[in-house]
Protein backbone atom coordinates (compact mmCIF):
# COMPACT_ATOMS: atom_id res chain seq x y z
CA UNK A 1 0.00 0.00 0.00
CA UNK A 2 1.14 3.44 -0.96
CA UNK A 3 2.38 6.17 2.16
CA UNK A 4 -0.53 8.23 0.63
CA UNK A 5 -3.49 4.93 0.91
CA UNK A 6 -1.87 4.34 4.18
CA UNK A 7 -2.52 7.55 5.68
CA UNK A 8 -5.65 8.13 4.53
CA UNK A 9 -6.75 4.81 5.34
CA UNK A 10 -5.18 5.76 8.92
CA UNK A 11 -7.08 9.05 8.91
CA UNK A 12 -10.15 7.11 8.33
CA UNK A 13 -9.72 5.42 11.20
CA UNK A 14 -9.15 8.21 13.44
CA UNK A 15 -12.12 9.84 12.59
CA UNK A 16 -14.11 7.31 13.90
CA UNK A 17 -12.31 8.40 17.68
CA UNK A 18 -13.67 11.78 16.92
CA UNK A 19 -17.03 10.74 16.92
CA UNK A 20 -18.31 11.25 20.51
CA UNK A 21 -20.94 8.75 20.34
CA UNK A 22 -19.35 6.12 19.90
CA UNK A 23 -18.06 4.98 23.12
CA UNK A 24 -21.47 5.20 24.41
CA UNK A 25 -22.74 2.98 21.46
CA UNK A 26 -20.29 0.06 22.80
CA UNK A 27 -21.29 0.26 26.35
CA UNK A 28 -24.92 -0.16 25.42
CA UNK A 29 -24.01 -2.88 22.96
CA UNK A 30 -22.09 -4.85 25.34
CA UNK A 31 -24.67 -4.02 28.22
CA UNK A 32 -27.37 -5.41 26.02
CA UNK A 33 -26.42 -8.16 24.88
CA UNK A 34 -24.00 -9.35 27.82
CA UNK A 35 -21.18 -9.40 25.45
CA UNK A 36 -17.70 -8.50 26.81
CA UNK A 37 -15.95 -6.56 23.74
CA UNK A 38 -17.47 -4.18 21.38
CA UNK A 39 -15.44 -2.86 18.54
CA UNK A 40 -16.32 -0.51 15.24
CA UNK A 41 -13.69 -1.67 12.66
CA UNK A 42 -12.50 -0.15 9.69
CA UNK A 43 -12.70 -2.80 6.97
CA UNK A 44 -10.85 -3.09 3.45
CA UNK A 45 -10.19 -6.09 1.15
CA UNK A 46 -6.85 -6.22 2.70
CA UNK A 47 -6.89 -4.26 6.26
CA UNK A 48 -8.85 -4.97 9.36
CA UNK A 49 -8.31 -2.24 12.15
CA UNK A 50 -9.39 -1.16 15.30
CA UNK A 51 -10.78 2.13 15.04
CA UNK A 52 -12.73 2.01 18.62
CA UNK A 53 -12.86 -0.77 21.25
CA UNK A 54 -14.67 -1.65 24.44
CA UNK A 55 -12.72 -4.41 26.19
CA UNK A 56 -14.51 -6.42 29.18
CA UNK A 57 -12.56 -9.67 28.40
CA UNK A 58 -8.99 -8.87 27.66
CA UNK A 59 -9.28 -10.06 24.18
CA UNK A 60 -6.28 -7.37 24.34
CA UNK A 61 -6.95 -5.90 20.57
CA UNK A 62 -6.65 -2.38 21.21
CA UNK A 63 -7.30 0.95 19.12
CA UNK A 64 -5.10 0.74 15.96
CA UNK A 65 -4.57 -3.38 16.11
CA UNK A 66 -4.97 -5.30 13.57
CA UNK A 67 -6.38 -8.50 12.50
CA UNK A 68 -5.32 -10.08 9.21
CA UNK A 69 -8.60 -9.53 7.41
CA UNK A 70 -9.18 -13.08 6.12
CA UNK A 71 -9.25 -14.63 9.89
CA UNK A 72 -12.87 -12.44 10.47
CA UNK A 73 -16.22 -13.08 8.98
CA UNK A 74 -16.10 -9.06 8.57
CA UNK A 75 -14.13 -9.69 4.60
CA UNK A 76 -17.28 -11.98 4.16
CA UNK A 77 -19.52 -8.79 5.38
CA UNK A 78 -17.82 -6.84 3.02
CA UNK A 79 -18.62 -8.80 0.04
CA UNK A 80 -22.20 -9.64 1.45
CA UNK A 81 -23.04 -6.15 2.88
CA UNK A 82 -25.49 -8.28 5.40
CA UNK A 83 -24.77 -8.38 9.46
CA UNK A 84 -23.89 -11.18 11.17
CA UNK A 85 -25.37 -12.80 13.69
CA UNK A 86 -24.80 -16.22 15.79
CA UNK A 87 -25.95 -17.04 19.51
CA UNK A 88 -23.94 -19.91 19.76
CA UNK A 89 -21.16 -21.31 17.34
CA UNK A 90 -21.37 -24.82 18.54
CA UNK A 91 -24.68 -25.24 17.51
CA UNK A 92 -24.86 -22.87 14.89
CA UNK A 93 -24.86 -24.92 11.62
CA UNK A 94 -23.00 -22.41 9.55
CA UNK A 95 -20.67 -21.06 11.67
CA UNK A 96 -19.72 -24.21 14.34
CA UNK A 97 -16.90 -25.28 11.52
CA UNK A 98 -16.11 -21.63 10.68
CA UNK A 99 -12.03 -20.49 11.35
CA UNK A 100 -12.78 -17.60 12.82
CA UNK A 101 -14.35 -18.55 15.68
CA UNK A 102 -12.00 -21.54 16.59
CA UNK A 103 -9.12 -18.81 15.75
CA UNK A 104 -10.58 -16.53 18.51
CA UNK A 105 -12.02 -18.75 20.78
CA UNK A 106 -15.85 -17.34 19.99
CA UNK A 107 -19.23 -18.30 21.00
CA UNK A 108 -21.41 -15.63 20.50
CA UNK A 109 -20.81 -13.05 17.91
CA UNK A 110 -22.72 -10.24 15.97
CA UNK A 111 -21.38 -8.12 13.33
CA UNK A 112 -23.07 -5.49 11.11
CA UNK A 113 -22.26 -3.30 7.83
CA UNK A 114 -21.51 -0.03 8.57
CA UNK A 115 -21.60 2.10 5.03
CA UNK A 116 -20.96 6.16 4.33
CA UNK A 117 -24.10 7.46 2.45
CA UNK A 118 -23.22 7.02 -0.77
CA UNK A 119 -23.35 3.43 -0.22
CA UNK A 120 -19.81 2.77 -0.04
CA UNK A 121 -18.93 -0.14 2.69
CA UNK A 122 -16.49 1.86 5.59
CA UNK A 123 -16.60 -1.24 8.36
CA UNK A 124 -17.98 -2.64 10.59
CA UNK A 125 -19.77 -2.85 14.08
CA UNK A 126 -19.18 -5.97 15.75
CA UNK A 127 -19.52 -7.48 19.32
CA UNK A 128 -17.79 -10.94 20.66
CA UNK A 129 -17.39 -12.65 23.54
CA UNK A 130 -16.38 -16.61 24.16
CA UNK A 131 -19.90 -17.56 25.98
CA UNK A 132 -23.07 -18.27 23.91
CA UNK A 133 -25.29 -14.78 24.12
CA UNK A 134 -29.23 -14.70 23.39
CA UNK A 135 -28.49 -11.88 20.48
CA UNK A 136 -30.63 -13.08 17.75
CA UNK A 137 -33.54 -11.15 18.49
CA UNK A 138 -35.51 -8.04 16.71
CA UNK A 139 -34.91 -5.41 19.47
CA UNK A 140 -31.12 -6.45 19.38
CA UNK A 141 -30.83 -6.73 15.67
CA UNK A 142 -32.56 -3.61 15.58
CA UNK A 143 -30.06 -1.87 18.08
CA UNK A 144 -27.07 -2.75 15.55
CA UNK A 145 -28.45 -1.85 12.74
CA UNK A 146 -29.80 1.98 13.94
CA UNK A 147 -26.14 2.03 15.83
CA UNK A 148 -24.56 1.43 12.42
CA UNK A 149 -26.87 3.98 10.63
CA UNK A 150 -25.80 6.41 12.77
CA UNK A 151 -21.85 5.67 12.72
CA UNK A 152 -22.42 6.13 9.19
CA UNK A 153 -24.49 8.93 9.27
CA UNK A 154 -21.23 10.12 11.70
CA UNK A 155 -18.77 9.65 9.38
CA UNK A 156 -20.09 11.92 6.62
CA UNK A 157 -20.58 14.74 8.84
CA UNK A 158 -17.11 14.19 9.77
CA UNK A 159 -15.66 13.84 6.50
CA UNK A 160 -17.44 17.36 5.66
CA UNK A 161 -16.91 19.13 7.94
CA UNK A 162 -12.99 18.35 7.80
CA UNK A 163 -13.40 19.34 3.95
CA UNK A 164 -14.95 22.39 5.30
CA UNK A 165 -12.19 23.47 7.50
CA UNK A 166 -9.51 22.50 5.07
CA UNK A 167 -11.26 24.63 2.23
CA UNK A 168 -11.66 27.80 5.19
CA UNK A 169 -7.97 27.39 5.91
CA UNK A 170 -7.15 27.22 2.58
CA UNK A 171 -9.36 30.64 1.83
CA UNK A 172 -7.68 32.29 4.64
CA UNK A 173 -4.22 31.50 3.72
CA UNK A 174 -5.20 32.60 0.40
CA UNK A 175 -6.25 35.93 1.30
CA UNK A 176 -3.58 36.42 3.69
CA UNK A 177 -1.25 36.23 1.51
CA UNK A 178 -3.37 38.24 -1.07
CA UNK A 179 -3.41 40.72 1.59
CA UNK A 180 0.40 40.81 2.30
CA UNK A 181 0.48 40.86 -1.64
CA UNK A 182 -1.23 43.72 -1.91
CA UNK A 183 1.10 45.08 0.91
CA UNK A 184 3.90 45.10 -0.79
CA UNK A 185 2.94 45.91 -3.97
CA UNK A 186 1.57 49.15 -3.29
CA UNK A 187 4.46 49.19 -0.90
CA UNK A 188 6.82 48.87 -3.96
CA UNK A 189 4.75 51.23 -6.24
CA UNK A 190 5.42 53.96 -4.34
CA UNK A 191 8.65 55.22 -5.63
CA UNK A 192 8.72 54.38 -9.25
CA UNK A 193 5.02 56.52 -9.04
CA UNK A 194 6.44 59.47 -7.28
CA UNK A 195 9.49 59.61 -10.05
CA UNK A 196 6.82 59.80 -12.93
CA UNK A 197 5.07 62.85 -10.87
CA UNK A 198 7.93 64.93 -11.13
CA UNK A 199 9.24 64.02 -14.13
CA UNK A 200 5.70 64.89 -14.97
CA UNK A 201 6.06 67.83 -13.32
CA UNK A 202 9.46 69.27 -14.95
CA UNK A 203 7.87 68.56 -18.80
CA UNK A 204 4.96 70.73 -17.73
CA UNK A 205 7.19 73.36 -16.68
CA UNK A 206 9.65 73.02 -19.75
CA UNK A 207 7.54 71.22 -22.57
CA UNK A 208 6.25 73.57 -25.49
CA UNK A 209 2.54 74.44 -26.12
CA UNK A 210 2.27 71.56 -28.45
CA UNK A 211 3.10 68.99 -25.68
CA UNK A 212 0.54 70.14 -22.88
CA UNK A 213 -2.05 68.00 -23.51
CA UNK A 214 0.19 64.78 -23.58
CA UNK A 215 1.62 65.82 -20.03
CA UNK A 216 -1.87 66.30 -18.69
CA UNK A 217 -2.65 63.17 -19.47
CA UNK A 218 0.13 61.72 -18.04
CA UNK A 219 -0.17 63.67 -15.15
CA UNK A 220 -3.46 62.68 -14.66
CA UNK A 221 -3.24 58.62 -15.34
CA UNK A 222 -0.32 59.29 -12.48
CA UNK A 223 -2.70 60.84 -10.46
CA UNK A 224 -5.11 58.18 -10.53
CA UNK A 225 -2.75 55.33 -10.30
CA UNK A 226 -1.11 57.10 -6.69
CA UNK A 227 -4.90 56.87 -6.01
CA UNK A 228 -5.26 53.19 -6.37
CA UNK A 229 -1.77 52.51 -4.43
CA UNK A 230 -3.46 54.77 -1.84
CA UNK A 231 -6.18 52.30 -1.84
CA UNK A 232 -4.07 49.30 -1.78
CA UNK A 233 -1.52 50.89 1.21
CA UNK A 234 -5.08 51.92 3.20
CA UNK A 235 -6.83 48.34 2.30
CA UNK A 236 -3.74 46.38 4.29
CA UNK A 237 -3.65 48.85 6.92
CA UNK A 238 -7.17 48.11 7.67
CA UNK A 239 -6.29 44.00 6.92
CA UNK A 240 -3.00 43.80 8.21
CA UNK A 241 -2.77 46.19 10.65
CA UNK A 242 -6.43 46.14 12.42
CA UNK A 243 -7.32 49.23 11.01
CA UNK A 244 -7.35 53.12 10.62
CA UNK A 245 -5.67 55.03 13.64
CA UNK A 246 -6.96 58.48 13.77
CA UNK A 247 -5.40 62.10 14.03
CA UNK A 248 -9.03 63.69 15.76
CA UNK A 249 -8.78 67.46 15.65
CA UNK A 250 -11.20 70.74 15.84
CA UNK A 251 -8.94 72.96 14.31
CA UNK A 252 -11.86 73.98 12.08
CA UNK A 253 -9.70 73.37 9.02
CA UNK A 254 -12.01 70.74 7.44
CA UNK A 255 -14.21 72.96 5.37
CA UNK A 256 -10.85 74.26 3.59
CA UNK A 257 -9.88 70.62 3.30
CA UNK A 258 -12.77 69.52 1.45
CA UNK A 259 -12.95 72.31 -0.51
CA UNK A 260 -9.73 71.19 -1.80
CA UNK A 261 -10.52 68.03 -2.50
CA UNK A 262 -13.66 69.57 -4.92
CA UNK A 263 -10.95 71.57 -6.85
CA UNK A 264 -8.52 68.65 -6.91
CA UNK A 265 -11.24 66.99 -8.22
CA UNK A 266 -13.07 69.79 -10.79
CA UNK A 267 -9.24 70.25 -12.58
CA UNK A 268 -9.26 66.53 -13.09
CA UNK A 269 -12.91 66.52 -14.36
CA UNK A 270 -12.74 70.16 -15.96
CA UNK A 271 -15.95 69.14 -18.30
CA UNK A 272 -17.99 68.61 -15.32
CA UNK A 273 -19.65 70.61 -12.34
CA UNK A 274 -20.06 70.06 -8.98
CA UNK A 275 -22.91 71.61 -7.10
CA UNK A 276 -20.99 72.37 -3.47
CA UNK A 277 -22.82 73.58 -0.44
CA UNK A 278 -20.68 73.33 2.92
CA UNK A 279 -22.32 74.30 6.27
CA UNK A 280 -20.40 73.91 9.21
CA UNK A 281 -21.50 75.64 11.92
CA UNK A 282 -18.97 74.75 14.77
CA UNK A 283 -16.01 72.96 14.82
CA UNK A 284 -16.05 69.18 13.58
CA UNK A 285 -14.10 66.35 16.23
CA UNK A 286 -12.56 63.96 13.14
CA UNK A 287 -9.58 63.32 11.31
CA UNK A 288 -9.73 66.00 8.55
CA UNK A 289 -7.21 64.54 6.08
CA UNK A 290 -9.28 61.27 6.55
CA UNK A 291 -12.42 62.80 6.15
CA UNK A 292 -11.17 64.62 2.86
CA UNK A 293 -10.18 61.31 1.38
CA UNK A 294 -13.47 59.87 2.38
CA UNK A 295 -14.87 62.56 0.00
CA UNK A 296 -12.57 62.51 -2.75
CA UNK A 297 -13.46 58.60 -2.96
CA UNK A 298 -17.18 59.63 -2.94
CA UNK A 299 -16.72 62.44 -5.38
CA UNK A 300 -14.00 60.40 -7.66
CA UNK A 301 -17.03 57.69 -8.01
CA UNK A 302 -19.97 59.94 -8.50
CA UNK A 303 -17.84 61.59 -11.38
CA UNK A 304 -16.55 57.85 -12.95
CA UNK A 305 -20.07 56.12 -12.68
CA UNK A 306 -22.88 58.89 -12.95
CA UNK A 307 -24.36 60.01 -16.01
CA UNK A 308 -22.15 62.25 -18.26
CA UNK A 309 -23.70 64.86 -18.37
CA UNK A 310 -25.85 64.82 -15.09
CA UNK A 311 -25.26 66.77 -12.37
CA UNK A 312 -23.13 65.94 -9.26
CA UNK A 313 -23.68 67.59 -5.93
CA UNK A 314 -22.48 67.63 -2.35
CA UNK A 315 -23.89 68.42 1.06
CA UNK A 316 -21.66 69.23 3.95
CA UNK A 317 -23.52 69.91 7.50
CA UNK A 318 -22.75 69.71 10.63
CA UNK A 319 -22.57 71.11 14.43
CA UNK A 320 -22.02 69.96 18.21
CA UNK A 321 -24.10 67.55 17.86
CA UNK A 322 -23.64 65.95 14.44
CA UNK A 323 -21.73 65.45 11.07
CA UNK A 324 -23.39 64.79 7.57
CA UNK A 325 -21.96 64.22 3.96
CA UNK A 326 -23.19 63.73 1.20
CA UNK A 327 -22.94 63.18 -2.41
CA UNK A 328 -25.46 62.11 -5.18
CA UNK A 329 -25.25 61.64 -9.00
CA UNK A 330 -27.67 61.27 -11.44
CA UNK A 331 -27.02 57.90 -13.73
CA UNK A 332 -27.96 54.07 -13.80
CA UNK A 333 -29.31 52.72 -10.59
CA UNK A 334 -26.94 50.43 -8.78
CA UNK A 335 -28.20 46.94 -8.77
CA UNK A 336 -29.69 45.66 -5.00
CA UNK A 337 -27.61 42.42 -4.88
CA UNK A 338 -24.55 44.84 -6.21
CA UNK A 339 -25.97 47.68 -2.92
CA UNK A 340 -26.05 44.73 -0.44
CA UNK A 341 -22.20 43.70 -1.40
CA UNK A 342 -21.01 47.51 -1.82
CA UNK A 343 -19.17 48.45 0.43
CA UNK A 344 -17.01 44.95 0.53
CA UNK A 345 -13.43 44.89 -0.76
CA UNK A 346 -12.85 44.36 -4.36
CA UNK A 347 -16.63 45.17 -5.59
CA UNK A 348 -17.65 47.28 -8.10
CA UNK A 349 -20.60 49.44 -8.76
CA UNK A 350 -20.68 50.35 -12.61
CA UNK A 351 -20.63 47.78 -15.14
CA UNK A 352 -17.03 46.14 -15.79
CA UNK A 353 -17.28 47.05 -19.70
CA UNK A 354 -17.29 50.65 -18.85
CA UNK A 355 -14.39 51.97 -19.94
CA UNK A 356 -14.41 55.19 -17.33
CA UNK A 357 -14.64 52.24 -14.64
CA UNK A 358 -11.22 52.97 -13.73
CA UNK A 359 -10.01 51.33 -10.26
CA UNK A 360 -10.10 48.06 -7.65
CA UNK A 361 -13.34 48.01 -6.29
CA UNK A 362 -11.57 49.34 -3.23
CA UNK A 363 -12.53 53.25 -2.65
CA UNK A 364 -15.58 52.37 -1.03
CA UNK A 365 -14.53 49.49 1.44
CA UNK A 366 -12.25 52.57 2.51
CA UNK A 367 -14.60 54.90 2.51
CA UNK A 368 -16.58 52.41 5.18
CA UNK A 369 -13.55 51.82 6.95
CA UNK A 370 -13.18 55.57 7.56
CA UNK A 371 -16.81 56.43 8.55
CA UNK A 372 -16.32 53.31 10.89
CA UNK A 373 -13.57 54.44 12.17
CA UNK A 374 -15.17 57.41 13.00
CA UNK A 375 -18.16 55.94 14.81
CA UNK A 376 -20.26 57.07 11.98
CA UNK A 377 -22.04 54.91 9.04
CA UNK A 378 -22.46 54.83 5.14
CA UNK A 379 -25.71 54.63 3.63
CA UNK A 380 -26.81 54.82 -0.01
CA UNK A 381 -29.63 55.35 -1.77
CA UNK A 382 -29.95 54.39 -5.42
CA UNK A 383 -32.74 55.29 -7.54
CA UNK A 384 -33.76 55.77 -10.80
CA UNK A 385 -33.57 59.54 -10.60
CA UNK A 386 -30.16 59.71 -8.31
CA UNK A 387 -27.56 57.81 -6.36
CA UNK A 388 -26.82 58.87 -2.97
CA UNK A 389 -24.03 58.14 -0.76
CA UNK A 390 -24.71 59.51 2.81
CA UNK A 391 -22.33 59.63 5.72
CA UNK A 392 -22.98 60.55 8.94
CA UNK A 393 -21.79 60.89 12.86
CA UNK A 394 -23.87 62.11 15.83
CA UNK A 395 -21.51 63.62 18.64
CA UNK A 396 -23.96 62.69 21.09
CA UNK A 397 -23.38 58.37 20.54
CA UNK A 398 -20.60 56.80 23.26
CA UNK A 399 -19.15 55.85 19.76
CA UNK A 400 -18.24 58.96 18.16
CA UNK A 401 -16.42 59.98 21.74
Amino acid sequence: MSVDKELELLAEVATVGRIDAVPMILDVVCRSTGMGYAVVARVTKERWIAASVLDKIKFNLPVGGELKVDTTICDEILESGEMVVIDNVATDARYCNHHTPRMYGLQSYISVPIFWRNGQFFGTLCAIDPNPASIKRPEIIDMFSLFAQLIGVQLDSQERAAVTEAALLSSQQAADLREQFIAILGHDLRNPLTSILLGARLLRERSSVELQGTVQRIEKSAHRISGLVDDLMDFSQVRLGGGFILNKTTDNRLHKQLEEVVAELQVNWPDRHIDILIDLRAPILCDGPRIAQLLSNLLSNALTHGARNGEVSLLVSGDEQHFELRVRNQGVPIAPDIQRRLFQPFVRGGERSDKNSFGLGLGLYIVDEIARAHGGQMQVDSQVSHTTFSFRIDFHTPAAV
